[in-house]
């Protein structure tokens, strides 16, 4: 039987391009080119090494956004997962971390699974909540936070992963089924190659929207929204540095506008 795992991506605005928040007070999509989460890599490349570690395994990559979203499962998919689905609905827009929740689970349980990966968090929101409530929602077992992840006996063995905290190292595991999240010091993530990308073109991308999860609009969106944005605020345009010349008392002065600043 084949182990069927899961991977929770998302398609996240580019932390390096200017980020704005739209009228609405949710982030401004239009305005900044997206991009696979840098973190979710890390998820699918744990994904891919357990699959290559099992008799028999299938990888299927999740993710909810507009249409440009598929650019994410594209990424994945070239780096080797096997199929992708797409919850795409414009009643989802400005929806929060539970009703992400809600739907993500809905959707794992149609497409069926065993293990679901998830990123340690999304590089956008960075809230890293997802998997345990999605694990809740899933009434699973959850293993968060993991710098190593492997699983044993198939589809109904055992995850196993260690958590490294500040002063001590876990060693933890769960029953299949089961979702973890792993984090960035898992293991560097795979370039897609030239043979992956292309082959990622043909590789099926199944669609879905809020009918098909038996979901109501009202509890999702912003109306179902339990998190809610009041206010923002521009950041400041970057001002001239202070420039210490050094003709004897340079040390000095840089001590002190150091301290000035509460620096030292």
């Amino acid at each position: 039987m084949s182990l069927r795992i899961v991977v929770t991506v998302k398609y996240v605005p580019d932390a390096t391009g200017d980020r704005h928040f739209a009228d609405d007070l949710t982030v401004d999509r239009d305005d900044v080119d997206g991009l696979l989460s840098e973190l979710d890599e890390y998820a699918v490349e744990q994904a891919l090494q357990i699959a290559e570690n099992a008799d028999d395994a299938e990888i299927t990559v999740l993710t909810i956004g507009p249409e440009e979203a598929k650019d994410a499962l594209r990424k994945a998919l070239s780096m080797g997962a096997d199929k992708a689905i797409h919850v795409e609905d414009d009643d989802l827009h400005g929806t929060d971390a539970i009703g992400t929740s809600l739907v993500l689970a809905k959707a794992i349980e149609k497409a069926g699974y065993d293990l679901v990966i998830s990123g340690m968090a999304s590089t956008d929101g960075t809230m890293g909540v997802v998997p345990a409530l999605v694990a809740e929602r899933l009434g699973v077992p959850q293993v968060t936070l993991l710098s190593e992840v492997s699983v044993e006996g198939g589809p109904d063995g055992t995850v196993k992963g260690r958590r490294d905290g500040d002063i001590a190292s876990e060693q933890l595991q769960a029953s299949l089924p089961a979702v973890v999240s792993v984090t960035d010091q898992s293991g560097e993530a795979r370039y897609p190659s030239f043979k992956g990308i292309m082959a990622a073109k043909k590789k099926p991308v199944t669609s879905w929207d809020l009918d098909d999860l038996d979901i109501e609009a009202e509890e999702v969106g912003l109306e179902g929204a339990y998190t809610v944005v009041d206010s923002a605020t521009e950041r400041p345009a970057r001002t001239a540095g202070t420039i210490v010349k050094d003709e004897g008392e340079g040390g000095k002065q840089l001590a002190e506008f150091l301290a000035g600043q509460k620096f030292i």
